[in-house]
């Protein structure tokens, strides 16, 4: 031994050191390298613990111990991990000869059908076939990358781990664990248990087959949608198997011909599946086991029979998607949760879930707005907000002009009268008062996480939906303001841990909220006083609708449950003239209805710390004494001099009350009502007249090219009683009790006066009449002959 080593030394020395001394050394130097890699993955081995999968089937029940499902993992990935030994032998086979006939004759690599494919594809010109071994294959499913030629040398570097780790079995156990298998599933257990009911272990040759040809192409295979495609890969494995004597050509025909049935693709889900995707996430731990949810089946069944017949009812307006929330009001408890119309619809996104899903709320979230200005101090009960037309310079962008979907606006409203109507021009003003900044911080401690943007983002658009919020967070937010502001946490599971709720410091805003928006006579002017968001027993509710009718939303409350509905459609297409009240409230009301069907909730008590009293309609005038209005029959109070429009009663303050001056305050609205006053019929205004049209400094451009007189209409506003006289740059120009005058327009700066007949002057403006900048016209020219 000692010779042959002397005499191996000296030979190598002999070629170190001769006439090819260099190719030897770079060939030495290759051959030396290549060991040193090869031995590299033995120091950093991947063992069967570094890629275990932990996740356990958890099973379901709702609160009453009913199944509702099985999941095999926690997301929507349904993989079961299972031994070699509770496989059918037939499977085990099929893949092989599928995948990797020679799998255990060769290592991690099989150079043979390397130079196989390398010389197929010489002669083609093209990939005829792969070379990828069982292990590459799960080297590829652990760490996916793009098919290139780095990745390829990176897979290859993996598959060494592998086998450095883990002897053949256990490399094959992690790869049949991992296959896709279509429909979302991975692993043979998995797609066992749902395309046939059975566990992996009794699958027989016929059933052991087909699944084996899945792998080949998980989408194009889908038995569900390709059973002939599937059938002639099926074949393709039969025969294989034929070919390396793993099953007779006579057993390969009877299981090519015998019958199998698939179950439904029901994936072991009874009910809820968008739930209980939901709860398996939040589950603290990934073992397995049975989870006993807050889910009442029954009412479950009947909320996602209704989300589907609105979806059905709806289906002429381009409406395609709903959802629903239901929560118990005294636990917090989940009770419903319905996520789409049908899960297991994959042409109609059936899988998308409504109720986490992030969309634009509409006006759900100015009930917010308003109990934090109430909470400010920046609004009171008897606030008077204009809703009139406005416009906003945002910097950097066109002019902002909130309108309501009427495109209508009612002049001076209340606090109660703006909410309950949905009013946009009075929220936005509010919010100009309350601060961007300080509502979203607001809007973030109620659980709206998703607004994360700079409140530069939304701007004054944020009151109307410029944000995306889930359906689960507005659920959360009207569950607290049933609560008169204390946060609940919303619980799915019984065991649930969730955080103590912190007890607010002042609740008569949230109070006087939830009475503003239970008040059906309140929001009779948008919605009517017998709409379907009016129910037989107490109940607060808001809709919501955003931009373009893409989203639809109502969200509501009796003493005893909370429901949150969106409809819509998942990929933002718009709907049809469909708005929060014709799309998601009749949802709302259904549920609301079946919920109370047996007992009716209680009434909400009155705000606290509040007093009803008497208010001027109009003006938000606190009156005092029985002596400053009238007593109606009935129903409320007749106008009195002091209002001589409509006298409400109103929760207030008591220092409100008490610092209240009810002496004969006049009747007027500030100048920026000018612009509505002008387009209201005449009278309608009852006090003091003004001139509300032109504006003060308005200024008119005068065409001196008109070819017929330019007549501006001055307009009036108020109660007339007498006749008025018009002034104009000092020179009466008419007298008469009417509300208007056309006056024929000249160039130059003017004087608008009215007056009494006795010279007593009642308003006044200044306004111009400019000459209008000419046109350049173009002098164009023909060619004659």
């Amino acid at each position: 031994m000692k010779s042959f080593y002397l005499s191996f030394m000296q030979y190598f020395l002999k070629l170190w050191h001769g006439k090819y001394k260099l190719p030897f050394r770079i060939l030495f130097g290759v051959i030396l390298l290549g060991l040193i890699v090869r031995s590299v993955p033995y120091l950093i081995p991947i063992r069967a613990q570094d890629i275990a999968q932990t996740d356990g089937a958890i099973t379901f029940e709702d609160r009453h111990g009913v199944p509702l499902g099985t999941l095999l993992t926690r997301d929507q990935d349904h993989t079961m991990v299972v031994s070699l030994d509770d496989i059918s032998p037939y499977f085990i086979q099929a893949i092989i000869a599928a995948e990797d006939k020679r799998y255990y004759e060769h290592g991690s690599v099989d150079f043979i059908a390397v130079s196989r494919a390398i010389l197929e594809a010489f002669q083609a010109r093209e990939i005829v076939s792969g070379a990828s071994t069982i292990t590459m294959q799960l080297a590829r499913m652990l760490y996916p990358t793009h098919r290139t030629l780095p990745n390829k040398v990176g897979e290859i570097w993996t598959s060494w781990r592998l086998s450095a780790g883990m002897d053949k079995d256990t490399v094959l156990a992690a790869y049949i664990n991992r296959l896709p298998m279509g429909s979302n599933l991975y692993g043979v257990e998995a797609a066992a248990r749902t395309y046939f009911g059975l566990p992996a272990a009794d699958l027989n040759l016929a059933q052991a087959t087909l699944l084996a040809s899945l792998p080949n192409d998980p989408i194009d295979l889908d038995p569900y949608h390709h059973w002939q495609a599937l059938k002639i890969r099926q074949r393709y494995v039969l025969d294989r198997m034929v070919a390396d004597k793993m099953v007779t050509a006579m057993e390969a025909e009877r299981a090519y011909s015998e019958q199998v049935y698939l179950r439904s693709r029901q994936q072991g889900i009874l009910a809820a599946p968008h739930f209980l995707f939901w709860v398996a996430q939040q589950l603290p731990t990934p073992d397995g086991g049975t989870i006993r949810t807050t889910l009442d089946s029954s009412l479950q069944q009947f909320v996602a029979t209704q989300v589907q017949q609105v979806v059905d009812a709806l289906a002429p307006q381009q409406v395609h998607h709903a959802a629903a929330l239901v929560i118990d009001n005294h636990t917090g408890e989940v009770l419903a949760y319905v996520g789409s119309p049908n899960y297991f619809n994959d042409s109609q996104q059936g899988q998308n879930d409504g109720v986490q899903a992030l969309r634009q709320p509409g006006s759900t979230l100015k009930p917010f707005l308003y109990q934090l200005a109430l909470e400010q101090q920046v609004i009171r009960p008897q606030t008077i907000l204009a809703d009139v037309p406005t416009t906003y310079a945002i910097p950097g962008a066109k002019l902002y002009k909130p309108v309501d979907y009427s495109e209508t606006f009612l002049g001076p409203v209340r606090v109660r009268l703006a909410l309950a109507n949905s009013l946009n021009v009075p929220a936005v003003r509010v919010l100009e008062e309350v601060g961007v900044p300080v509502f979203l911080n607001h809007l973030r401690e109620l659980g709206f996480t998703h607004l994360s943007h700079e409140p530069e983002y939304y701007g004054l658009g944020l009151t109307l939906g410029s944000g995306e919020v889930s359906l689960w967070e507005l659920g959360r937010a009207y569950l607290r303001l049933a609560h008169d502001g204390k946060p609940v946490p919303l619980v799915t599971y019984f065991g649930e841990e969730t955080e103590a709720a912190e007890t607010p410091t002042e609740t008569t805003s949230w109070e006087l909220i939830r009475d503003m928006l239970g008040d059906r006579h309140a929001r009779a002017t948008s919605f009517g006083v017998d709409s379907v968001l009016n129910l037989p027993f107490p109940a607060a509710v808001k809709t919501g609708t955003s931009s373009d009718y893409r989203d639809t939303w109502t969200v509501g409350f009796s003493a005893d449950y909370t429901v949150a509905t969106w409809v819509g459609n998942f990929d933002g297409t718009a709907m049809q003239q469909v708005s929060g009240v014709m799309g998601a409230a009749p949802l709302w009301h259904r549920i609301m209805q079946q919920l109370h069907e047996t007992r009716e909730p209680a009434d909400f008590a009155p705000p606290s710390g509040l007093v009803q009293h008497p208010i001027c309609a109009v003006t938000g005038q606190i009156l005092g004494d029985q002596s400053q209005f009238e007593s109606g029959v009935g129903a409320g109070f007749k106008p009195a001099p002091t209002c001589p429009s409509a006298i409400v009663l109103e929760y207030l303050y008591p220092q409100d009350i008490q610092q209240s001056n009810t002496q004969n305050q006049p009747l007027e609205l500030p100048p920026e009502y000018n612009e509505w006053l002008s387009q209201q019929p005449e009278n309608q205004w009852q006090g003091e007249p003004r001139i509300v049209f032109p504006e003060n400094d308005d200024y008119f451009l005068l065409s001196p090219q008109a070819e017929q007189e330019n007549r501006l209409e001055f307009k009036l506003a108020g109660k007339i009683e007498d006749p008025l006289e018009w002034w104009l740059n000092g020179e009466k120009i008419a007298t008469t009790q009417s509300n208007s005058l056309f006056w024929n327009m000249k160039l130059g700066s003017w004087e608008l006066e009215v007056k009494t007949a006795g010279g007593e002057p009642k308003s006044q403006i200044i306004f111009q009449v400019q000459e209008a900048p000419q046109k350049r016209t173009r002098r164009g020219f023909s060619i004659a002959d």
